[in-house]
């Protein structure tokens, strides 16, 4: 099928926030072409604009693949509505000039037979030009208002009392069967989560779990694996009820939770990734054991993760971390006993296979930390576009989270849930 590719640039005296502001509501009505436009969740939560067009009778029908505010970027695919389209995907990123005012970049890729193929290709340049002559009258930068106090929220601590015991802090159940699970990092605990379950419990049942060996969690029988860590997951979704499943990960949790999303894509309405993703599934053996070894070595000599949380928390935390930051990173991490180190050790550095992102079909947010030294924005933000290229149906989102290192969560507790709150507000019900 023959293929084509629509390039757009326009220089805007409006300010980037001015332009996104209008760009990023994907059922605005600011291009000067629409006539009618609505917005739409599907059975998989993605969100679908329908719209037509002045002078027009057709219903067009586009899906939001991908947007981040920290870029300013967002991409779409076609669904229906433009004849003899096979394949359309669009995508527009706002810049600041150094000069004043901002760039827009407008892209499409095209599939259509010829001649079609070069009408759509007009059409679509036609369409953007006129899109980035509107914007270019974007007014000033809206102020954003503070974010609103959480309400308190009563938590349960629970503990499913088997073999290995799992402790969990629960908000109340909601009804529908749906249930926000956070899992922490390798340096950490279900109570770094708190401010996190406070805000998710307005919109969706939140707990968090103390993985294996923490918290009041404890060791299984044998050395743990991810598979454990899955049929973990699976136990608290019957105990608490739940049919379906928003997994929220932070670090190692955002592996596990990822190792999740490979064998029960089914069962997830959405995907919650921070700080990381692919965990050591990507490195080679050499790597992995190298990873290992030089964190076994203080464990070797007889320390526990007390003894090397300070030089740890050096690590985690952005340069402005406060100290009460601080202070609960180094909590976290002390608290941990060394069995239960070396385990998670083991276990994160022998992964079972190498993602197929093909398999997540559900909506994917990824956050990390804009100091975060062990998964760096790049990193992620890399691993976020090849989520989209790899999905059949992609609905990415990638943010930073300013002035956070490694456990963003923490450093920035309200600019996190922010964004997972509005992640959560536009699942299908």
């Amino acid at each position: 099928m023959p293929r084509e590719g629509v390039h757009v640039h326009g220089a805007l005296p409006a300010e980037a926030g001015a332009v996104w502001a209008l760009l990023r509501d994907f059922a605005g009505g600011w291009h000067p072409w629409i006539d009618t436009i609505r917005a739409d969740r599907d059975a998989q939560g993605h969100l679908i604009r329908s719209f037509t067009v002045k002078g027009e009778a057709t219903l067009y029908r586009e899906q939001r693949t991908y947007l981040s505010d920290s870029d300013r970027t967002l991409a779409y695919t076609h669904l229906a509505g433009i004849a003899g389209c096979e394949a359309y995907d669009a995508r527009v990123t706002v810049t600041p000039s150094e000069t004043g005012g901002s760039t827009v970049t407008w892209t499409a890729q095209i599939a259509a037979p010829q001649p079609r193929l070069q009408a759509i290709c007009d059409g679509t340049r036609a369409v953007f030009e006129a899109g980035i002559a509107a914007l270019a009258k974007a007014g000033r930068v809206p102020s954003t208002p503070p974010d609103p106090p959480h309400p308190l929220i009563p938590i349960e601590e629970r503990v499913i009392d088997d073999l290995p015991r799992l402790a969990l802090s629960v908000t109340p159940d909601r009804g529908g069967g749906r249930l926000c699970l956070f899992l922490h990092g390798i340096g950490g605990g279900r109570r770094n989560w708190r401010a996190q379950l406070c805000a998710a419990a307005p919109h969706i049942r939140a707990a968090a779990l103390d993985l294996r060996g923490y918290g009041d969690s404890t060791l299984g029988p044998t050395q743990s694996s991810v598979d454990d860590y899955c049929a973990d997951i699976l136990r608290v979704m019957e105990v608490l009820g739940a049919r379906r499943l928003v997994l929220v990960g932070l670090s190692y949790g955002s592996w596990i939770a990822t190792s999740f999303a490979m064998r029960h894509p089914e069962l997830l309405d959405g995907l919650v990734l921070s700080g990381g993703c692919t965990g050591m599934s990507e490195a080679g053996p050499e790597e992995r054991e190298a990873f290992r070894l030089s964190r076994e070595v203080p464990l070797n000599a007889g320390q526990v993760p007390a003894d090397f949380a300070p030089a740890v928390v050096k690590v985690l935390a952005s340069p402005g971390a406060s100290d009460a930051v601080r202070a609960e990173l180094l909590a976290s991490m002390s608290a941990i006993p060394a069995p239960t180190y070396r385990d998670a050790l083991l276990c994160f550095t022998n992964p079972r296979e190498r993602f197929d992102f093909a398999h997540l079909s559900m909506p994917v947010l990824m956050m990390t930390g804009e100091h975060d030294r062990l998964a760096p924005p790049a990193e992620i933000r890399a691993v976020a576009g090849r989520i989209w290229d790899s999905a059949r149906r992609p609905d990415v989102r990638f943010e930073v989270i300013e002035d956070a290192g490694h456990v963003c969560n923490l450093e920035q507790p309200a600019a996190y849930s922010r964004h997972l709150t509005d992640f959560l507000a536009g699942l299908p019900a």
